[in-house]
């Protein structure tokens, strides 16, 4: 059999990078010599990320189309003709099987170069709400597999698969591991722990919001895990000094520190919520209003409306956090029923169906 060869593309957040990772290591365990290639944009996290999980990347020159008028929309043409023009030298000289775009805006050029040679072509959605590039793309595209029921509205029907968006293998099994993670955290076994989640960059109104209340939150006697990314690390690390909290820029091992948390209050991007249902804790969800489309609203209220999860918007915090917070963490019937109804909206197997979508399109 011939050797196989693909080309992912997605970036720019780790909600596009992590997903496209994932689907990666799964071809890779199922072809052990197929060859993976990657395509970003120049200056974003994935040029880091990506070779850190061992495989090649290229970038282009792209940006987003910023929504006020900036130096960088004068030059999105020129930055689309010649990220297009590198794009088709790339996927000439790979020549791959299939090409795969997980979102962000290094994915429009490269597949709509594969397009052009007549390579098939596979989009994943992680959101509920698309994002402009996957919009584009959709309808070119060979196959779509989404995450969220009713993208009718915005893809061709006959291409969507429901697959579930892909989640890192290690968060898949996190049974068993409470005591190591206990010990890899330096925590205290004797107490609760609450996880907050601002996303890989932090989220500003989430620290603000946990710098505020945060004598509030140890008076139910818990410990605080509190990730603020690395935009904010210099402006919060003095609440290390307060016992029972600790803060850090970045968490490196998320399925221990899943194992070891009893409550999360989390932003609600598409991998963030992915993630928690196949986790199952109880979750506060404050989603971005920052977003394209509001899409992280629209993620967790999809969770929300199921009783998976509780959900606050930022302009409502002063009022209702705190009075969330509270009933959560007092009331175990609310508990298990949150964890029970998000776990049963977890796909564990998205990786794989995705994958087996996108070996259906080898020609």
């Amino acid at each position: 059999m011939k050797k196989l060869k693909f080309i992912l593309s997605g970036g720019g957040t780790g909600g596009h990078i992590y997903p496209a990772i994932a689907i990666a290591d799964e071809l890779k365990l199922k072809y052990p010599d197929a060859e993976i290639l990657f395509v970003g944009a120049k200056d974003k996290m994935e040029m880091q990320k990506v070779p850190q999980a061992g495989y090649e990347i290229k970038g282009l020159w792209i940006s987003g189309i910023q929504r006020k008028i900036t130096f960088d929309n004068v030059l999105f043409p020129l930055k689309l003709s010649q990220s297009l023009i590198r794009s088709m030298r790339i996927v000439r000289d790979f020549k791959p099987d299939v090409v795969i775009g997980t979102g962000g805006f290094a994915s429009g050029p490269l597949l709509k170069a594969a397009s052009i040679f007549g390579i098939p072509t596979v989009l994943q959605e992680q959101n509920s709400y698309p994002g402009i590039t996957n919009k584009w793309l959709s309808k070119k595209a060979n196959k779509i597999c989404v995450a969220y029921e009713n993208l009718e509205r915005f893809f061709p029907k006959d291409k969507i698969v429901l697959t579930g968006n892909p989640v890192r293998q290690d968060l898949i099994s996190i049974e068993g591991k409470k005591a190591e993670a206990i010990n890899y955290f330096s925590l205290d076994p004797s107490k609760k722990t609450v996880l907050i989640l601002g996303g890989s960059l932090g989220a500003k109104r989430i620290n603000q919001l946990i710098a505020n209340e945060i004598e509030a939150i140890l008076e139910h006697d818990v410990q605080v895990f509190w990730q603020c990314g690395k935009l904010y690390f210099e402006e919060y690390k003095h609440f290390n000094d307060k016992p029972n909290v600790t803060v850090v820029a970045f968490i490196d091992r998320m399925d221990l520190i899943y194992a070891a948390t009893d409550f999360v209050i989390s932003r609600a991007g598409a991998s963030s919520v992915s993630e928690l249902c196949l986790v199952g804790k109880p979750v506060i969800f404050i989603p971005s209003p920052n977003v394209a489309e509001d899409h992280q609203t629209k993620n967790a209220k999809a969770i929300a409306d199921k009783q998976g999860a509780l959900l606050i918007s930022e302009k409502s915090l002063e009022t209702e956090f705190l009075k969330q917070f509270n009933s959560l963490v007092s009331d175990e019937v609310l508990q298990k029923e949150l964890s029970q109804n998000c776990r049963k909206l977890a796909r564990p197997n998205a990786t794989q169906d995705i994958v087996a979508e996108i070996i259906k399109l080898i020609k």
